[in-house]
């Protein structure tokens, strides 16, 4: 048996060819990898290559939303270069920056005997599967340790805490460049940036609990009226802001909607509105007697936001609430002697058709697909609008000027596609002086063009409206189309760049973010707080 291996040994050792025989296992073993890599369910692959990434769509320089269809690794992906949304002009500012991360599901077996514990992990799976699939490129805010200075402010009584607002506004350093805000839509950016810095530091706002709904604490969210119910549900849910002890506030809300108290007193075609305003001065009488913090003040340290077109006329049976208290009003018309220029806000009326989807259709075309020179098209109400139809209602193809939309013309373009294809949209008063148009050429990108003489624009103490819109006489509407091409081109690319710039700062987003209409808003009613502030020269 020994000799029989010996002579085996032998014969393996002088008849195979070791060289061939490993140069062909060497290549069978190649071959073998190669096939489990494109055939394999989970290929080995996976050991070897880099992770892959789906990029759905992301925004490029010039604000076109881009879809891409290839399946990109983490190194090409990044050569993109994606850029927030905040310092781009941007075509839909409701778009986000998404990476979709492709996920391979490995399909268990399940045995027939279940139990609960092997749901959960299925339902924990399925959790951890929706979340990964949307990776959002904004990354949280990091938590930061409240400085000296911070911990200083935090611990002054309130009236000393806005004093020292003051003081900070008035010794501001210039502000040369900052990413999130455009100089040239601020009167001052730099006194702009360091308020609203300061308003995040130290503002906190107390709300009356009082008050029955629908009147109080019922925001009303749909309509040309939305303004004011979206503002009293994002201040109701706030934290930052809000505090729950009211000897820590610097501002108090009385929380009504005059489009609700519209709804629930006024009469129809009674035109006696008087109901509605006494029913306020009894409800701020009671909040006077039952709390100290008006009587202190005589309500100047207090604010309501209405964007009916009665609101002005809501606080008239109340001499403290009409004169003393900040009124954020839609309604900002300086010849009824109402809202006083300095003191209260001009409101934004926006329009909103959907609550679920409040930015929906946000965006608008570039100049060179804009081939309408003027648009408007509305209801014959108020002064000015049968004034601009006597003189541009079929006078001129550059001018579509219209009552309401015809059926013709709407069953070949909407409202909003005119908007989205017209260099400027004409946005004269209603009944009152304002209208939601202003805002609607914002979201469209579309150059507003204001036609109502004594009307304050919304959020004039810190926006320079002229950088971005164009303001009209109502006596000069003869004249209109004369005032439209006097704008130079190269005037008018600035100014259609500086409404898709601001556009940011009028966009009501279901969670509120920084410089939003939400902020903008609450600014504006805090740095009007501030200016009632006086500063002893000694």
């Amino acid at each position: 048996m020994k000799r029989l291996l010996q002579l085996v040994a032998v014969v393996l050792m002088y008849r195979i060819n070791w060289k061939k025989l490993f140069v062909v296992v060497a290549i069978m073993t190649t071959a073998g990898m190669v096939l489990q890599t494109y055939t394999l369910p989970y290929p080995m692959a996976t050991w070897f290559l880099p992770p892959q990434t789906m990029v759905s769509s992301y925004k490029s320089l010039n604000g076109s939303t881009v879809h891409l269809t290839e399946t990109l690794s983490l190194e090409s992906a990044e050569q993109f270069q994606l850029v927030p949304t905040a310092p781009v002009v941007s075509l839909n500012s409701s778009t986000e920056l998404v990476k979709s991360v492709p996920i391979v599901e490995e399909r268990a077996q399940v045995s027939p005997r279940r139990n609960p514990s092997s749901r959960r992990r299925r339902k924990n799976a399925k959790i951890d599967k929706t979340n990964e699939q949307k990776v959002v490129f904004h990354p949280p805010p990091p938590r930061t340790v409240p400085t000296r200075l911070q911990r200083y402010i935090w611990s002054l009584p309130p009236d000393e805490a806005l004093l020292f607002a003051k003081r900070e506004i008035q010794n501001v350093s210039t502000v040369t460049d900052d990413p999130e805000l455009y100089a040239s839509l601020f009167h001052n950016v730099s006194v702009f940036k360091r308020s609203y810095e300061l308003m995040e530091t130290i503002l906190k706002v107390y709300i009356y609990p009082d008050g029955a709904r629908p009147i109080f604490h019922a925001p009303h969210l749909r309509g040309i009226y939305a303004s004011e119910g979206w503002f009293m549900k994002l201040m109701e849910e706030n934290r930052q802001f809000v505090t729950r002890d009211p000897k820590k506030a610097h501002l108090f809300y009385l929380p009504y909607s005059a489009r609700q108290l519209e709804t629930a007193l006024y009469v129809p075609n009674s035109h006696n509105i008087r109901p509605l305003s006494i029913f306020l001065r009894d409800h701020v009488n009671m909040i006077a007697a039952k709390y100290p913090f008006w009587n202190r003040t005589h309500g100047s340290d207090h604010f309501l936001v209405a964007c009916h077109d009665w609101g002005p006329y809501t606080v008239n049976e109340h001499q403290e609430l009409s004169r003393n208290t900040i009124k954020a009003l839609c309604n900002a018309d300086l010849s009824e002697g109402i809202f006083v220029a300095g003191k209260d806000v001009s409101l934004p009326e926006t329009t909103i058709r959907n609550p679920r989807r409040p930015l929906r259709n946000v965006g608008g075309r570039r100049v060179s697909q804009r081939p309408i020179l003027a648009f408007f098209a509305g209801n014959m109400h108020g002064r000015v609008r049968p004034t601009l139809l006597k003189y541009w209602s079929d006078k001129d193809e550059d001018m579509r000027i219209y009552g309401p939309l015809p059926n013709r013309i709407s069953k070949k373009m909407s409202y909003i596609q005119h908007m989205k294809s017209s260099r400027f949209c004409i946005c004269p008063m209603g009944y009152e002086v304002n209208s939601p148009r202003i805002v609607e050429a914002i979201y469209y990108e579309c150059v507003p063009v204001i036609i109502a003489d004594n009307f304050v624009p919304p959020l004039n103490d810190v926006l320079d409206w002229t950088a971005f819109s164009v303001i009209v006489a109502e006596k000069d509407i003869p004249k209109l189309k004369e005032i439209l091409l006097a704008i130079p081109l190269r005037r008018y690319l600035v100014m259609q760049t500086n409404v898709k710039m601001v556009q940011k700062h009028f966009l009501w987003n279901p969670k509120p973010v920084r410089y939003d209409l939400f902020h903008m808003i609450l600014h504006s009613i805090w740095f009007s707080r501030l200016n009632q502030i006086q500063i002893s020269v000694s």
